[in-house]
């Protein structure tokens, strides 16, 4: 049977993988980047930087996440879905760890309170290099 052809259909235009892959949690300050429609038809990125208070339905379809901010004095929460095509990048910029997996308490509080409470967790950063150096190289065809 030389017909047989395997075809990758992609479902979504999100990486899904990617997306289950991210390793965020409540406490943790993230930037989320999503598509906005303006008035001219185009769309455009607006960032969303904020603790996130939850994340619901773990990995699954129809997984969200809550996100916090404090913006001119006044609280602003979105919730995201995980997997919408919308969402174009998240970024997690400071880990803290938090000793609940809901945050919803923090609403009550003041900002400086809610620092002051979450443990800093240093972010590893992973570099990943594109091309190894030509030295390198040389040395391993010999």
């Amino acid at each position: 049977m030389a017909g047989n052809k395997i075809m990758k259909i992609k479902f979504s235009p999100v990486d899904i993988e990617a997306r289950k892959a991210l390793d965020f949690k409540a406490g943790d300050t993230v930037n989320v980047s999503s598509k906005i429609l303006d008035e001219k038809g185009k769309y455009r990125l607006q960032a969303f930087e904020g603790i996130v208070l939850a994340r619901k339905h773990g990995r699954e379809a129809g997984a969200t996440f809550t996100v916090r901010k404090v913006a001119s004095g006044v609280g602003v929460e979105r919730i995201f879905p995980l997997y919408s095509p919308l969402v174009d990048k998240i970024e997690v910029t400071k880990k803290a760890r938090a000793r609940r997996s809901k945050l919803y308490y923090i609403r009550e509080k003041a900002v400086k309170d809610v620092r002051r409470k979450m443990r800093s967790v240093a972010v590893e950063e992973t570099i990943m290099e594109a091309e190894a150096p030509a030295e390198a190289v040389e040395k391993a065809a010999e």
